[in-house]
């Protein structure tokens, strides 16, 4: 829907709802319950005075109005969208407790900026400095996790990250990316998919536009998986969110989703192939922190073995219910990948650079120059020869 359509709108006693960025979803439902969905305090109960089925019905009668649709018995349910609201109503002759309404807040902003993301420990910082090297590395990277966890507000943080003078494409069926609008002078084609132009038809039009990237919102049906593997096979680059139980499923969960009768290991086998990264983000309410919480709780890398030619899983990292985290050093086919593409990653990027400790053996020795001496040292055998005390005061005392 146009925005200066849906400006005709007057959403009234949920409006203050709409204003307060916090807020990302709005439910009403079971004739008069209202639910919404923050940031910080997750999923609860808010009750304004006045809010009825009557209201809400106005609301979508007016929705309905302006879009030149209609929303009876007849046509029982409506689906409206701006630049940053998606709204849909069920009719009561379906919704049998009453109207049911929901409306999704998208707005033209990335709410995660790295301070704020390792302040709330929603990922530490060396794991975000791998990752953000991994995109401007060119990987193909998926993120899973459920409904709510923030799937679409982490890639549009990883594509923030995306160099400027690389042209990026995002194709939707909702809007929800915005990338188009947040960067408003950058090389951004933003592609809305429909009843008349499916996923197919606009993957083959963005292929004639050359882009670098190609950003999915949310890969939920056969033909998306197939616009995806398409995608990659070509040789562009993509982000893209699916829902999934962890990373390490993601290859699978593209599967399940395919309509043919595909062989399993062949696709399998492409995916762990052509996909560098599966990234899986969860949301729960956390007791530690008294509040609504969202973490990164994997991070997987795909590859296909050298030797045995299958498809491996290399879990880079974990984090458990009781927040333990585990790092594993990423495989040579990641250090490759990416210096092919001009990044360079050391073996062990989780350790800081200047940490590693010498190892010394027993016998080892240390030449230290005396002072007044041009000639004579001496040699201190794993702190174990004795040195004089006159010489002690002219020494810097080093431990091996």
């Amino acid at each position: 829907m146009d925005t200066m359509v849906f400006s005709q709108i007057d959403f009234g006693l949920i409006q203050p709802l709409l204003d307060n960025d916090d807020i990302t979803d709005i439910s009403y439902s079971n004739g008069g319950q209202l639910w919404v969905k923050s940031l910080s305090k997750g999923v609860y109960p808010e009750h304004i005075e006045g809010l009825t089925n009557e209201v809400m019905e106005k609301l979508a009668f007016q929705c309905s109005n302006v879009m030149g649709k209609t929303f009876n018995m007849a046509h029982p349910l409506l689906d409206a969208e701006s630049a940053e609201l998606r709204l849909n109503f069920v009719h009561d002759s379906i919704a049998t407790n009453g109207i049911a309404v929901l409306i999704r807040k998208t707005p033209a902003k990335i709410r995660l900026k790295k301070e704020k993301l390792i302040e709330e420990d929603y990922v530490s910082v060396k794991l975000h400095d791998f990752l953000i090297e991994c995109v401007q590395g060119h990987c193909n990277v998926l993120v899973s996790g459920e409904t709510g966890s923030g799937k679409t507000e982490l890639i549009k943080y990883l594509a923030s990250h995306i160099k400027e003078d690389e042209k990026i494409i995002t194709i939707e069926d909702t809007l929800e990316l915005h990338l188009d609008k947040i960067y408003p002078t950058r090389d951004i084609v933003a592609m809305k998919t429909n009843n008349i132009a499916s996923y197919s038809d606009v993957l083959v039009a963005c292929m004639r536009q050359n882009p670098r990237w190609i950003l999915l919102s949310e890969v939920r049906s056969a033909e998306a998986v197939m616009a995806v593997r398409n995608s990659i096979s070509s040789g562009h680059n993509i982000l893209s969110t699916i829902h999934s139980d962890k990373a390490s499923s993601i290859p699978m969960r593209l599967y399940s989703l395919l309509e043919s009768s595909q062989d399993i290991d062949q696709f399998v086998k492409g995916m762990h192939r052509y996909i560098q990264l599966g990234i899986h983000v969860k949301g729960f309410y956390s007791k530690q922190y008294n509040r609504f919480q969202r973490e990164i709780t994997q991070v997987v890398e795909f590859y296909v073995d050298d030797e045995s030619n299958e498809a491996k899983t290399n879990i880079i990292y974990s984090r458990d219910l009781a927040g333990n985290e585990s790092y594993n050093n990423p495989t040579s086919h990641l250090i490759d990948y990416l210096a092919s593409q001009g990044v360079v990653m050391r073996e062990d990027p989780f350790i800081p650079k200047g940490s590693e400790v010498k190892e010394s053996s027993e016998d080892e020795s240390i030449d230290v120059p005396l002072e007044n001496t041009n000639e004579a040292t001496i040699k201190v055998d794993a702190g174990t020869t004795p040195v004089k005390e006159e010489v002690k005061d002219n020494l810097e005392i080093v431990e091996i």
